[in-house]
């Protein structure tokens, strides 16, 4: 059953990403999403457009929220008849994603991190990492918070957390103000992206004592 995307990426991390100010780990999720989403792929063709009306900073934390405000309303006001046709696929890597691990899914390096559960390292650099989390259906992660941003989206199955459901092309976002334990749906591995600005922050003793190990 295809799953109409619920959960959007936020305007602000849009307008950082079509600025080019977003982190590259963020970067990819947020590709994967547009590849999917034709609502926020339309928006950030919209920014791309009048990006002239944006304040170019570094940190989209520091966007001027009036500059913002009068560019959602020119977005309002803009013709998006050009936009290109749907990106949507059936192949669960997004186009964006593949040239991170050369177009083969065979190239993708995954390593187990206990519970059935395996990683795969995209990208790990000083601004924050990206990678890819295969889940069981049914498993768990562990309970945990953030010490900084975290971006989720799904690539194929489901998983649930103390906020809702997602599932294919949903995104949530994390920051230390939420504590979660995601579960994988019932019905089929859960394949995810995730972006950190920092290591989780587990609420147990044994994934703190692995942690260093499953670089997570």
């Amino acid at each position: 059953m295809t799953m109409k995307t619920k959960h959007h990426i936020p305007s602000e991390v849009l307008s950082a990403y079509s600025t080019g100010s977003l982190p590259e780990a963020f970067s990819i999720i947020v590709a994967c999403h547009i590849s999917l989403c034709d609502q926020c792929r339309a928006e950030v063709e919209a920014f791309d457009t009048i990006g002239g009306v944006l304040i170019d900073n570094e940190e989209m934390a520091n966007i001027d929220l009036n500059s913002f405000e009068k560019t959602m309303k020119l977005i309002d006001k803009q013709d998006n008849s050009h936009l290109v046709p749907s990106l949507k696929s059936n192949d669960i890597y997004p186009t964006p994603l593949k040239n991170y691990f050369g177009g083969s899914v065979e190239n993708i390096k995954w390593k187990s991190v206990g519970g059935g559960i395996k990683q795969a390292m995209l990208l790990n650099n000083k601004e924050a990492s990206a990678r890819l989390l295969s889940i069981p259906p049914g498993a768990q992660l562990p309970d945990h918070s953030h010490k900084g941003l975290e971006m989720t989206m799904v690539l194929q199955g489901s998983f649930s957390d103390e906020i809702d459901s997602f599932y294919r092309g949903d995104v949530e976002l994390g920051d230390d103000h939420l504590t979660h334990t995601p579960k994988a749906g019932m019905d089929e591995h859960c394949i995810c992206i995730a972006a950190t600005e920092a290591p989780l922050v587990f609420n147990s003793w044994l994934p703190k004592l692995l942690q260093p190990f499953i670089r997570i």
